[in-house]
């Protein structure tokens, strides 16, 4: 079916997507913008899956520095010293550093995290599921519904600690992980997150409570 230039654009600025991939999707989804970006979105990720496989051991080193208060350091991997050497592969490292110093994440993504991180926060959620519930119900039940509602709260947790999952600072309507499949494709490389290191003067240190993360959000999205 024909597919009108204003709904093309529409779908172009939703997605990041090529014109021509725009056309195409909704082409092949009848003029449905959802089933549309949806089919982008997998496609995109299949590109990237299929890049996933290849060596990246080239690469850039991001930073970002916040008022001498906050500051981090980031490597990104690419395949290629060419790719490296780009704006767009130098823009994302700094806007990833930028991201890490204000949503501080704990981990990249929920592979690399603390198993002993995770035990402590199950306890955790499975006590206070099991204090929500009556007290006139049995122990056995109690822990059986409690150890239910852990897994979606564990979860829950761990896309706010983990940087592939976290809504991107910069655009909210996406993740860290889709704006990272988005340059790679860009690309046309491989491009991981490899490690970051996220620097708070005074951290640790008992002080006036002060929200730098939010400063930094602010200056991002001015």
């Amino acid at each position: 079916m024909a597919v009108s230039a204003s709904l093309v654009k529409e779908l172009r600025e939703m997605t990041g997507a090529g014109m021509m991939d725009c056309k195409k999707a909704l082409e092949e989804t009848n003029a449905d913008i959802d089933a549309a970006v949806k089919l982008l979105k997998e496609k995109g990720q299949a590109t990237l899956d299929k890049k996933a496989g290849r060596i990246a051991a080239e690469g850039v080193i991001g930073s970002y520095i916040h008022n001498n208060k906050i500051g981090v350091i980031v490597e990104i991997n690419t395949e290629t010293d060419f790719s490296a050497n780009t704006d767009t592969v130098k823009d994302f490292a700094r806007d990833i550093a930028m991201h890490i110093a204000a949503a501080n994440p704990l981990y990249i993504s929920e592979e690399d995290a603390d198993e002993n991180d995770i035990a402590q926060q199950r306890e955790i959620l499975v006590n206070q599921a099991i204090n929500e519930a009556s007290d006139n119900m049995p122990e056995d039940k109690k822990k059986m519904i409690a150890e239910k509602k852990v897994e979606g709260r564990l979860k829950k947790y761990l896309s706010e600690v983990c940087l592939l999952d976290q809504p991107y600072i910069k655009n909210p309507d996406q993740t860290v992980e889709s704006y990272l499949r988005d340059t790679a494709n860009n690309v046309g490389e491989n491009i991981k997150i490899r490690r970051f290191a996220r620097f708070e003067v005074g951290e640790g240190i008992e002080k006036k409570e002060e929200d730098f993360a939010a400063e930094v959000a602010s200056q991002m999205n001015a």
